[in-house]
């Protein structure tokens, strides 16, 4: 049987409430009930400095407000911190293997899609040094590999774990603790429209 359609505002008005920090994540569609795809709706506001791998693609659209996509270019040496802006009623792919970042602000809300992932691929969520010293050198504090099977509790687990570790949030090499969230105004919104 086929599942129906999600009309998202009134999905919104009866399950908002599912958008709970740190993740702020529903899962809609699931590979059990639509082979496939993952499709989640994620709500704003998150500050979380983690930076998630996928072997996979992931599509991310913007139903209301906007999200900041850190990214890093790993191709480049050292890495290459790239800030992509997506605006509300805009949509962007992210390729496979690409660590990145989505900010979240308050009342924003998108929609993500992921394929599953290969059969014994892993996912990683990874932080990285933004002391003074390594900014921007691309310098990894900790990162931690695993097999993906619930996104949504596995990554609020993780972010736990680092969180509740200041020996995992010290940087081997100038000793500085990475913060789980960002400060307050350390990251500023894009406009809710392309300029």
């Amino acid at each position: 049987m086929l599942p129906p359609s999600l009309n998202i505002p009134k999905w919104l008005e009866a399950n908002s409430h599912l958008l709970q920090p740190p993740v702020n994540n529903y899962c809609v569609y699931h590979p059990s009930t639509s082979p496939g795809y993952t499709v989640m709706i994620v709500g704003g506001p998150n500050a979380r400095t983690d930076y998630h791998l996928n072997s996979t693609p992931e599509f991310f659209y913007q139903y209301r407000g906007s999200m900041l996509l850190k990214t890093v270019d790993t191709s480049t040496h050292p890495p290459t911190f790239v800030d992509i802006p997506v605006h509300e009623g805009s949509l962007f792919l992210l390729p496979a293997n690409t660590p990145h970042c989505p900010v979240r602000f308050k009342d924003t809300i998108g929609v993500v899609m992921e394929q599953p992932r290969p059969e014994g691929k892993e996912d990683a969520m990874r932080w990285y040094c933004r002391s003074e010293e390594c900014k921007g050198k691309g310098r990894i504090v900790w990162e931690k590999r695993f097999v993906c099977t619930d996104l949504g509790t596995q990554v609020k687990e993780v972010v736990e774990e680092f969180g509740a570790d200041e020996k995992k949030r010290t940087c081997g090499t100038c000793g500085a603790v990475a913060a789980v969230r960002f400060a307050e105004g350390e990251v500023v919104q894009p406009p809710r429209f392309p300029e």
